[in-house]
Parts: structure tokens; C-alpha cells; sequence
């Protein structure tokens, strides 16, 4: 059975109803050992919405380059937040994601009026939201915010790996692959290194 991939329908809704604009709101970098969580958030114009959206997991990197170029070229708002290793390991990595989410949508040049937010822990903000589960698998607004996190998250383990090069960032983008957590035991922790996670808390 061929899966149906996001689309427009809640959106499409809640713009019937007078509820506009609506963002979709999603963050990347859970696991990494290393670098920023990131979030961001779209607001999607209802009359050209871009093609080729999906979840960004099942993008290859080429495809999530090419819809995020969509995105920006026509999305009505787009915002993207950080929050770094440092204060992942001081708030830990459940509040580092919900703040960065916070974040993106203060960024917003737009205020949305709705937030449409990927998995089931809203972050903490001031406008009503709805949590879907697997939300960039069927909310396109949300599926953008997944294309658009990640594609930043990863530009920036790139130029992180520029500084750090022992690691691999620019391929592993901090998750924990076999080159990586090597480096990590010859060479200990860089500054990009979330230390509260383990293997760091042992090095």
C-alpha cells in the first residue's frame, strides 16, 4: 500500500473556520551527541503550497535541500531557533526542544493564530496548538518545520565540523556513529559535545 505522505486538509480547515494564519512547528537533534537541538516554524501560504514535502526522515538530503529552497521561496513566514549544547546540558534535552520550538514561533514575522506541532508535547506558548503524532507525516505545515530544522541544524554541523574535525560532523551531524564516538574516546569531548549525555558523562 503506497503511503500517502502530508498535505494541506487540517490547515485547509482551520482557514475555513476563520482560524489563519496556522503554523506547523517541529524540531531535530533529540539524539545527537553533540551541536544544538533546532526547531522551526512555518506558515505555509494557503494559495501556492510547495511539492515534494514529506517527513524529512524520508527525504533523501538532495530532496530535503531541493524543498527547502520551495519553502522559503514561497512560505509567508519562517523561523528557525537554536538552543545549544551548553544549555541542553543544563535544562535538559525535553526543555531544550520544547524552548526551542517556543523560539521559533516568537520568531515568526507573522503572528499564527494556531500552531500545528509534530509528536505530543506542545511547547510552552501563548496561542492555542494541537499535538499530532507523526505530525510531519501528515500535517504539510509541519512537514516544511521538519524540511526546514533540519536542513539549518545540518548547515550548521557543517561549519561546526570546521572547528572540530575529528568528529565527523559533516556527515554524522553529531549522531552517534562509529567514527564519532572513536573520536570521542582518543580525543574527549569538544565544546559542541553535550556532555550530560552518555558516553560523554564517562570520558
Amino acid at each position: 500500500m503506497t503511503r500517502a505522505g502530508p498535505d494541506f486538509a487540517i490547515e485547509a480547515r482551520l482557514r475555513r473556520k476563520g482560524v489563519w494564519p496556522v503554523a506547523g512547528v517541529d524540531e531535530v537533534g533529540r539524539g545527537p551527541l553533540a551541536g544544538p537541538v533546532a526547531a522551526a516554524a512555518v506558515i505555509l501560504d494557503p494559495k501556492r503550497p510547495p511539492s515534494g514535502l514529506d517527513d524529512s526522515k524520508v527525504l533523501t538530503q538532495k530532496q530535503r535541500e531541493e524543498a527547502f529552497e520551495r519553502i522559503m521561496a514561497s512560505a509567508l513566514a519562517v523561523s528557525v531557533a537554536f538552543v545549544t549544547a551548553q544549555e541542553i546540558d543544563r535544562i535538559n534535552i525535553r526543555r531544550a526542544s520544547l524552548a526551542a520550538m517556543a523560539r521559533a514561533v516568537a520568531g515568526l514575522s507573522q503572528t499564527p493564530a494556531y500552531l500545528l506541532v509534530d509528536g505530543n508535547d506542545p511547547p510552552p506558548v501563548a496561542c492555542p496548538c494541537r499535538a499530532i503524532v507523526k505530525g510531519d507525516a501528515t500535517a504539510l505545515s509541519i512537514a516544511a518545520a521538519s524540511i526546514v530544522a533540519k536542513v539549518a541544524r545540518d548547515a550548521m554541523m557543517r561549519r561546526v565540523a570546521i572547528l572540530y574535525p575529528h568528529y565527523g560532523f559533516e556527515t554524522n551531524v553529531g549522531y552517534a556513529a562509529r567514527k564519532h564516538l572513536e573520536a570521542i574516546a582518543r580525543h574527549g569531548a569538544s565544546p559542541a559535545h553535550r556532555l550530560s549525555f552518555s558516553p560523554l558523562r564517562e570520558v
